[in-house]
C-alpha cells in the first residue's frame, strides 16, 4: 500500500504542476512547464540556480560541494548544485533515520537499504519520469536495464536508477585478489604464484632474507584490516574467491538450482580459514591485524614494511601512493589470483550480466522532481558522461586524430596525486562521485565519435603502470592484471546478478537473522584465526553450532527465496 501510495504522490506532484501552469507560471516551475506544453522541445532548458538536497549511503571524503572544475560546469550546464551528505559510520542506521524522519532529502542513494524509504512511502516511482523527460537514461539503460531496475517482482516501480554498474561494462585490469610487494617477487624470480602455498612461499623467503627494513624495523609478512566493513574485503570474501564460489555477499548460491548456502559452512572456507590461522601461528600475519584502524593499516603499508596483502586497490592505494610518491616503486604490489589448492579457480571475474538494483532515486519531498530527473538524464547524456569521465577538453585531455588523449602529466598526476587531482578536478573519484548519479556506460564501450566514454581501457590501463609495475608484467608474460586471472567466459552468467545487490524487503526476518550471523562470525572468524592450531577445530565446531542455534538454515532458505524472485523478475 504504501509503494502504491509514493506513486500516487507523483501524480499529485505533476498534476500540481500542471496546475501551476494553467494560473500563470514566471517559467521557474518545471513540472508545470513541461505538462501544460506536452513537449519541452521547444522551450529552452530552465537552467535558473537550483540547490538540491542529496544523501549517499557511501562515504566521499574528497566531496568539494561541487566546487570542483567538473562540479563547476555540472552547476553551468544544469543549474543545479548539490547539497551533499555521505554516510559515516553505519549507512543502514542513517538510512534508517531518515525513513523515519518523515523529511527526505530530493535525491537519495540508499543502496539495498532502500527498502526501509519505499516501505515508509518516501521514494517516487520513475517509470513515468524516466518515459517523459529522461531519453538518455532510457538510451543507456535500454529495455532490458529498464526492466532489470523494476523493485520487485510484486511491485514493478522503478524507485531507483541503476548507477554502481556501467551497461556493457568490460574489466581490463584487476585490482584485487592476492598482492605481494613487487621487490619480493622478483628476488624469489618470478615464481608461478597460484595458491595459497606459492604466496606463502614468497613472503617466507623474503623476510628470512630481509627480516628488518633499512632502519632497522621489523618487516611484515602480511596485515589484513578488519576495521568495521572491510571486514569483508580482507577477511571473509577471499574464503570464497579463494575455493570457488562467485560474490554473493555473505551466501554462496549454486548456479544451477540457485541453493544457497551460507557461505562460511563450505568445507573448502574452513580450510581456507585453516591456512590464515597457519600464517599466524609462524609468524607471517601481522598481529595487529584485528585491532588496528584503517588508517594504521594505510600508514603501515606507507612505511613499506608489509609485504603482501589480501585486498582491493582502492583499499590499500593511500598507503601504496605514498610509497610510490616517496619513488620506492618496487614496494608496490602486484595482483595474482591465489586459491585455495590448484582445483579451484579465483572468481573475482565471475559475469553477473547488467547490475541493477543499487542507485539514486527521488524522493517525494523532492523541490521540483522534473528538473532532478532532467539534472540525472543531462549526466546520462553523452556529453554528461565525457564530462564526467574525462573532464574539460583542453584541461584534462585533447583530442589527437579525432579520439580523446589524457595528456602525460595530467595522467601522472591522476595516478600518484590522486587525493589532490580528485578534489581539484572532480574526475576519479570512484567512491562516490558523479559517475554514481545516474545511468552510465561501462568500460569498454564507445561513443559516437570513436572514443571509449570512459577513461579505462587497454591502452590507457597499461599508460598507468609503472616501470616496475610493467618489469613484472612482463616476467609474467602479461600486459595487464587482469590477464593473469580466469577470465569471465570460464564462467556461466548468474541470472540473479549478485545476491548482495538484491533489495530485501523492510518487513522480512532476514535483516534480523543477517544481523545475529553477522555478529558471530565477525567473533568467531578471528578467534579461529588467532587460535593455537590444535584449538583450531574446537574454535570452528563452535562456531557452526551458534550458528545453527542462530538459524542458519533459515536464513538460507529465506535468501534462496529472494534469488529466486530476483531470477523470476529479470527473465520473465
Amino acid at each position: 500500500m504504501k509503494a502504491k501510495a509514493s506513486a500516487i504522490t507523483l501524480t499529485s506532484v505533476m498534476l500540481l504542476g500542471l496546475l501551476a501552469g494553467c494560473g500563470g507560471n514566471n517559467g521557474n516551475n518545471a513540472a508545470g512547464n513541461a505538462a501544460n506544453t506536452g513537449n519541452n522541445a521547444n522551450k529552452a532548458e530552465d537552467t535558473s540556480p537550483l540547490t538540491m538536497t542529496y544523501f549517499s549511503a557511501d562515504p566521499n571524503p574528497n566531496w568539494t560541494g561541487m566546487q570542483d572544475e567538473v562540479g563547476k560546469v555540472l552547476t553551468e550546464k544544469t543549474g543545479v548544485t548539490l547539497e551533499a551528505e555521505f554516510a559515516v559510520g553505519d549507512p543502514q542506521q542513517k538510512v534508517a533515520l531518515i525513513a523515519a524522519s518523515g523529511e527526505y532529502p530530493d535525491l537519495i542513494s540508499a543502496k539495498t537499504d532502500i527498502s526501509k524509504l519505499v516501505d515508509a512511502g518516501a521514494m517516487l516511482d520513475l517509470t513515468d519520469l524516466i518515459d517523459k523527460y529522461a531519453p538518455n537514461i532510457k538510451k543507456v539503460l535500454g529495455e532490458e536495464g529498464l526492466k532489470r531496475s523494476r523493485y520487485s517482482d510484486d511491485d514493478h516501480a522503478i524507485y531507483a536508477i541503476p548507477t554502481y554498474a556501467g551497461v556493457d561494462n568490460k574489466y581490463f585490469d584487476a585490482g584485487g585478489g592476492f598482492e605481494l610487494q613487487h621487490r619480493a617477487v622478483k628476488e624469489a624470480g618470478y615464481p608461478e604464484i597460484k595458491t595459497v602455498q606459492d604466496y606463502e612461499n614468497v613472503i617466507k623467503a623474503y623476510l628470512e632474507k630481509h627480516p628488518t627494513d633499512e632502519n632497522g624495523n621489523k618487516n611484515i609478512g602480511m596485515t589484513l584490516n578488519a576495521d568495521d566493513w572491510y571486514m569483508y574485503i580482507t577477511v571473509t570474501n577471499p574464503a570464497f574467491i579463494t575455493t570457488g564460489s562467485p560474490d554473493d555477499g555473505e551466501y554462496a548460491i549454486d548456479i544451477d538450482t540457485q541453493e544457497v548456502t551460507y557461505h562460511f559452512r563450505r568445507p573448502a572456507e574452513k580450510e581456507y580459514f585453516r591456512w590464515l590461522n597457519h600464517m599466524n601461528d609462524i609468524g607471517l600475519l601481522d598481529p595487529e591485524s584485528f585491532v588496528q584502524k584503517y588508517d594504521q593499516y594505510k600508514a603501515k603499508i606507507a612505511t613499506g614494511r608489509v609485504i603482501g596483502l589480501i585486498d582491493q586497490d582502492w583499499g590499500y592505494g593511500d598507503g601504496e601512493r605514498a610509497l610510490k610518491a616517496a619513488g620506492k616503486l618496487d614496494q608496490g604490489y602486484a595482483h595474482f589470483p591465489v586459491t585455495l589448492s590448484e582445483e579451484y579457480k579465483d572468481t573475482s571475474f565471475w559475469p553477473t550480466g547488467f547490475m541493477a538494483g543499487n542507485g539514486v532515486g527521488i524522493s517525494v519531498d523532492a523541490k521540483d522532481p522534473v528538473r532532478a530527473i532532467k539534472f540525472l538524464d543531462y549526466l546520462a547524456s553523452d556529453e554528461g558522461q565525457v564530462l564526467i569521465n574525462w573532464g574539460i577538453e583542453g584541461k584534462h585531455y585533447n583530442v589527437v586524430d579525432g579520439k580523446r588523449v589524457i595528456p602525460e602529466d595530467v595522467n601522472n598526476r591522476k595516478y600518484n596525486d590522486t587525493t589532490n587531482f580528485q578534489k581539484e578536478t572532480g574526475l576519479g573519484n570512484v567512491g562516490s562521485n558523479y559517475a554514481l548519479l545516474s545511468a552510465h556506460y561501462g568500460d569498454g564501450v564507445l561513443d559516437p565519435t570513436g572514443s571509449y566514454y570512459t577513461t579505462r581501457f587497454p591502452e590507457q590501463v597499461t599508460a598507468g603502470y609503472n616501470k616496475v609495475e610493467k618489469e613484472t608484467l612482463a616476467a609474467y608474460k602479461a600486459n595487464t592484471w587482469k590477464d593473469l586471472f580466469p577470465s569471465e567466459d570460464e564462467f556461466k552468467v548468474k541470472p540473479w546478478g549478485a545476491a548482495w545487490n538484491i533489495t530485501i524487503p523492510g518487513d522480512s526476518e532476514i535483516v534480523v537473522l543477517d544481523n545475529k550471523l553477522k555478529d558471530i562470525t565477525w567473533k568467531r572468524i578471528p578467534e579461529a584465526i588467532l587460535s593455537k592450531p590444535a584449538d583450531f577445530d574446537k574454535v570452528w565446531d563452535a562456531y557452526m553450532g551458534e550458528l545453527d542455534k542462530a538459524g542458519v538454515t533459515k536464513a538460507e532458505d529465506l535468501r534462496e527465496e529472494l534469488v529466486k524472485k530476483r531470477v523470476k523478475l529479470w527473465n520473465e
